[in-house]
């Protein structure tokens, strides 16, 4: 069973943000990564601490895509997309703490 794929306007914004390379990069990870098991934790896909803003993380090379998954609906919903620079996430351009 596949899980549908949805975007918040946020993260569209995020996504349309990137370079076309990195787009490109991102948008097809989304879609190998989580259309099927995006619960499954792996190298790539961790659980987050309890915070409020998603419950997932997907690595995609210098890139962090934050995501929630709602079962029920078989839906993962994009929340943001950001980009790792050392030790610091910056999503929308600005430094950003989970």
């Amino acid at each position: 069973m596949a899980f549908e794929i949805e975007f918040s306007e946020d993260a569209e914004r995020h996504v349309r943000q990137l370079s076309v390379r990195n787009r490109k990069v991102v948008l097809d990870a989304i879609e190998q990564q989580l259309a099927h098991q995006p619960t499954t934790p792996t190298r790539n896909r961790k659980l987050l601490r309890s915070n409020p803003f998603a419950t997932w993380e997907l690595r995609v090379q210098d890139y962090r895509v934050f995501y929630n998954v709602e079962e029920d609906r078989v839906v993962v919903v994009i929340v943001a997309v950001g980009e790792k620079q050392g030790n610091k996430l910056y999503v929308d351009g600005e430094e950003f703490k989970l």
